[in-house]
Order: C-alpha cells, then sequence, then structure tokens
C-alpha cells in the first residue's frame, strides 16, 4: 500500500543523472586506469579481443564487466573503501558535479519526512562516501555492491533495469511506491511501480518509452 496520512511517502531517487552528472563509478574505474599503467595495457590488450562482440546488446554488460574487474585486480575491501573515499572527496570537488535543483528535491522531501531511498546502478561503497563528503551520512541507499575476492573486488549485485524493485523488495519496502524520479528508460521497472513517475532531464524518445511503458504521461521536469 502508499504510505498513508500517518506514514512517510516512499520517495525513490536515481543518482546518476537525477542528482550528479555523468555517471559516477565510471568516472572511478576511469580514474583507476589513469592512474596504472598496468591496468591500462591488460585492458588495451583485451580491448580487441571484446569490441567486436560489443555491438550484440545482450554482451554490453558483461564486458563491460570484464573492464572494471581489471581496474580493480588486487584491490582489497579494504583498499577499495579507502580509493572510494579520496575519489569522492575529489569528486565532489569539481564545480557542477552535482544537479543542484535534484539535491533541493531530494533534501524538501527529507524535510517534508518523507522516507527517501537512493536507487541506483552506483556501486553502494561510493556512494555512500559522495553523501558523506557532502553532509548526508544517513540515507538509506539500494545499489550495485561489489564483494572481495582472490583476484581483487568482483560483481555480487548490479542494481540496474528489473534489479531495482526486486532489490528494493528485499530490503522490505512495499510497492507502490508514491514518487519514483529517474532520468533513464532503463528505469521503467521501478518507474511503473511508482504512483507518481518523475522524468528528469529527459529527451524525446525517453520520454515517449516511459509514456508507453506506464500508459500515462510522466511527470517532467528539467533540473540544472
Amino acid at each position: 500500500m502508499p504510505a498513508t496520512e500517518n506514514a512517510a511517502r516512499i520517495v525513490l531517487f536515481d543518482f546518476d543523472g537525477v542528482l550528479m552528472r555523468g555517471d559516477a563509478f565510471s568516472r572511478f574505474v576511469r580514474s583507476r586506469f589513469r592512474r596504472s599503467w598496468w591496468r591500462s595495457l591488460l585492458a588495451l590488450i583485451v580491448l580487441p579481443v571484446l569490441l567486436p562482440f560489443y555491438a550484440m546488446r545482450s554482451l554490453r554488460m558483461p564486458i563491460i564487466g570484464v573492464f572494471v574487474r581489471i581496474s580493480l585486480l588486487g584491490t582489497s575491501q579494504a583498499r577499495f573503501e579507502a580509493l572510494t573515499r579520496d575519489f569522492a572527496l575529489e569528486l565532489v570537488g569539481k564545480p557542477r558535479i552535482f544537479i543542484r535543483e535534484g539535491i533541493s528535491a531530494m533534501r524538501r522531501h527529507i524535510l517534508a519526512g518523507d522516507r527517501v531511498i537512493i536507487v541506483t546502478g552506483c556501486e553502494e561503497t561510493l556512494v555512500r562516501a559522495i553523501f558523506d563528503s557532502i553532509g548526508l551520512p544517513d540515507l538509506e541507499i539500494v545499489a550495485s555492491r561489489l564483494r572481495g575476492g582472490r583476484l581483487g573486488m568482483r560483481k555480487l549485485v548490479h542494481n540496474f533495469g528489473k534489479a531495482k524493485p526486486a532489490q528494493i523488495s528485499l530490503r522490505g519496502i512495499s510497492e507502490p511506491w508514491d514518487l519514483a524520479y529517474s532520468d533513464s528508460a532503463h528505469d521503467i521497472p521501478m518507474l511503473k511501480r511508482a504512483t507518481e513517475a518523475v522524468l528528469v532531464n529527459a529527451d524525446t524518445r525517453t520520454s515517449l518509452r516511459v509514456r508507453h511503458a506506464l500508459g500515462r504521461e510522466p511527470r517532467t521536469v528539467s533540473w540544472s
């Protein structure tokens, strides 16, 4: 059931493209390659082998996953956490990295007593480090997760597309949710389960896809 007068509304925010410009975890992975010549060399060696398969949509995520693994080879859990903290501090220092109207909207929901949850494909440790860096350490976050292994960090959960509603449900959060903010048609599975879907800075194609999937007009906002 959606929230009643006596219960906090459930408000979901995507992260990349809604609260922060660009893709935070991709920025982190690129920084790992820039700072390690041997990782860059290994990536260049496997690139010609994998590149022809990138045209196949079903293989894109696994191929991207290969480069994520290379970027984190030999990285322990403790080292990964330290790296994300350092990178978060570096990232939030960049000009206009945050979508300020998105952050303001999120803060308004918090002040109104809504239960705000960040639901993102970005990696959880990095997202938490970013919010810690701007003084929002207590936000609920449902995100992708990595786990340690003998060769370094590797994927545990990729919180993307259909996985988002499943991961939200695993936290004991019942649908329909009151509001969901996103900038992407990949979030249709999440948006469909919200009483009100809000598209942020979406282009015409994305708006049409979401409207068709939802069978109703989503609310649209243009944030800077």
